[in-house]
């Protein structure tokens, strides 16, 4: 495929008919020779360990495994197989999932030929593939886990926060932790700030979307 990979491709679809016009559509490229047509993750994962190096096509919504599971057993396993989701499902939120499962692309089913063609090219050629219309998703799903991954909280805040998840005010929290309320209400501030909010009720509110807290 141009890069020095060796061409091999794996197709996994349980879907016999699209299967075929997949592979049929692949085999239009003298870079590619589809080594295996496969319907099942734990297939998958076998031929990755027999057919390594290869790209690998891989049906989201398999009988056994998603397509997710299958990318990251690969990448866990550290196999030589890079792998290209195709999805019925167009959304930003899984396509975020297969790539940081380690999949090199997502793409949807309804992708014309050409498009299939020229991801599958891609991803073989060690680039990562992402159409236009999950950008968006993916881009919102990094913002946000960076916005829940946040500041860290210390352990002081993280027992205040708890404390306030409990149900307790300033002067009881002041009161277990043996501390002024002033020096609590220092520490809820710098909790608060780190949160983006503004009071006791949002900070736990918050903390639980982000799972600080249950």
């Amino acid at each position: 495929m141009g890069t020095g990979r060796s061409g091999k491709l794996v197709v996994v679809e349980d879907h016999p008919i699209y299967r075929d016009g997949l592979v049929r559509v692949l085999k239009r490229s003298a870079d590619i020779r589809v080594v295996a047509e496969l319907g099942t993750g734990r297939e998958a994962l076998a031929a990755a360990h027999e057919h390594a190096p290869c790209t690998m096509v891989v049906d989201y919504n398999l009988p056994d495994l998603t397509g997710i599971q299958v990318a990251a057993t690969i990448a866990r396993e550290g196999l030589d197989c890079r792998v290209l989701i195709i999805s019925a499902l167009l959304d930003g939120v899984v396509a975020y999932r297969a790539l940081e499962a380690g999949a090199a692309g997502f793409i949807g089913k309804d992708a014309d030929s050409d498009e299939i063609l020229d991801a599958v090219l891609r991803v073989s050629s060690g680039q990562t593939v992402l159409p236009p219309a999950v950008a968006g998703g993916v881009a919102g799903q990094i913002r946000l886990r960076a916005t829940s991954r946040g500041p860290a909280l210390n352990d002081r805040e993280r027992e205040i926060l708890r404390s306030f998840a409990a149900g307790l005010s300033i002067p009881q929290v002041a009161r277990n932790l043996f501390l002024s309320p002033s020096t609590i209400k220092a520490h809820a501030q710098k909790l608060y700030d780190k949160l983006g909010v503004s009071d006791r009720a949002a900070a736990v509110a918050e903390a639980m979307r982000r799972g600080l807290v249950e």
